[in-house]
């Protein structure tokens, strides 16, 4: 289990790709039940993160770095992290639990390529998003890893939508299967993708508020910035020596 949680932090780039609209609607146009408890906004839960540093160093744009290069290099290590965190609960998002792909009081239905919308379980529709994603990453054209090889005009709008998406999955893991994420000891892992993931839309607009606001509560807890360390009093002595005064507490 330490080697798999490993390469959840650390896995960096593969491939994958997406393609399909969202719709956000309520079940059957009736009032959506009350609103349940949300474990995953308890503080016990929130403070726990695998990193403890400013995640937005980690999604600005390097000065020598190509925009859509640094756009194709994050969006498929995002999808690489999040289809592995999705597989780490897998067993428990079945037809049978999960009917339909939800996150708070949305649910998602599934659009093909025609635009015909169809109501499917959880694990169809993330089966779909995550065919979708590699199908587009692994595409020559779409994602050129090939030196000289051109962006289509197309690419930012395709990222756009892999991202939307791939919020889906996320949004669903919280909603769904958070407590079986704390079993495994995993909402480190989960805490810390979900805030670089969202921190990395934000930077570059890459999906619609109203897309996400449905989980701003959690948003704005984890992508908070890290506070700074604590200083630590001097000794109460007289005459204190230079290794006894004021120093910052590393953690």
């Amino acid at each position: 289990m330490a080697a798999f949680i490993e390469a959840i932090l650390q896995t960096f780039g593969i491939e994958p790709e997406l393609e399909d609209r969202k719709s956000k609607t309520k079940p059957n146009g009736k009032k959506p039940p009350a609103e349940e408890k949300k474990q995953y906004l308890e503080p016990e839960f929130t403070k726990v993160r695998v990193v403890d540093f400013d995640l937005k160093e980690l999604v600005v744009l390097p000065r020598e770095i190509d925009l859509n290069e640094w756009l194709a290099s994050n969006t498929t290590t995002f999808f690489n992290l999040i289809n592995l965190q999705y597989s780490t609960i897998s067993e428990f998002c079945t037809g049978e639990i999960c009917q339909a792909m939800t996150a708070c009081n949305t649910i998602y239905y599934w659009y093909d390529e025609k635009g015909k919308k169809t109501k499917c379980t959880a694990p169809q529709y993330v089966d779909f998003v995550m065919s979708l994603c590699q199908k587009l990453v692994t595409d020559e054209e779409i994602f050129p890893t090939k030196y000289g090889k051109e962006f289509p005009n197309s690419f930012e709008s395709l990222v756009k939508k892999i991202c939307r998406y791939l919020f889906h999955v996320l949004a669903h893991l919280y909603w769904a299967h958070f407590k079986e994420t704390v079993a495994l000891e995993l909402q480190g892992h989960l805490n810390t993708l979900y805030a670089h993931f969202i921190v990395f839309v934000r930077e570059f607009n890459l999906v619609d508020p109203k897309e996400t606001c449905i989980m701003d509560d959690l948003s704005e807890i984890l992508c908070a910035p890290a506070p700074l360390p604590a200083l630590t009093p001097a000794p109460s002595a007289t005459a204190p020596s230079p290794s006894s005064q004021n120093h910052v507490t590393e953690r």
